[in-house]
């Protein structure tokens, strides 16, 4: 009978061995996920009881059921992702109430601040140009930024592009 004993004590020891190889296992699904180095984390997330923005266009808002809060400050902003161009919608209205003009040197962005300054620059090339966010999106999975046609032709953009973005300034003169 002792062999019979040995053989509980085995079957024992690999469920407890089991067990802890599977909660080993199971609680890396529970950790955040590895930011990347370049992407920008905001200090902290104001929720929307929370908001002191009095422009309309710099609270939070939804698009196809996802909430997006738009920071308080772009300070120290920079990070990287594929940029996309429009121009089709000349004569609409951006989330500031302008007049979306492809010819201006505008972007849309769904949270830096409306309006701010930002630089993108193509890491294809090298080339950049100094934009002003003015308008909200891109709401396409992936996509970082919409830079206006003007943007887009100077940085030597054909469809989309890898682009850096980084915060420069809130803008100097009249936004269109």
């Amino acid at each position: 009978m002792p062999m019979v004993t040995d053989l509980q004590g085995y079957q024992k020891k690999a469920v407890l061995f089991g067990a802890v190889l599977s909660a080993a296992l199971f609680s890396g699904c529970a950790t955040k996920p590895a930011v990347s180095p370049g992407l920008y984390q905001p200090s902290k997330v104001q929720h929307a009881e929370n908001y002191r923005h009095k422009a309309a266009y710099n609270r939070p808002y939804q698009v196809r059921g996802h909430t997006y809060y738009p920071m308080a400050s772009a300070a120290g902003y920079r990070e990287f992702g594929i940029a996309s161009w429009y121009g089709s919608e000349s004569g609409n209205t951006t989330s500031m109430g302008t007049r979306f003009r492809p010819q201006n040197l505008t972007a849309a962005h769904k949270t830096l601040p409306l309006p701010c300054k930002v630089r993108v620059t193509n890491l294809h090339n090298g080339r950049s140009v100094d934009v002003v966010v003015n308008d909200r999106g891109p709401f396409k999975k992936g996509r970082l930024i919409d830079l206006s046609k003007a943007a887009a032709r100077q940085i030597g953009m054909r469809g989309m592009a890898k682009v850096k973005v980084e915060y420069i300034g809130n803008p100097t003169s009249d936004i269109d």
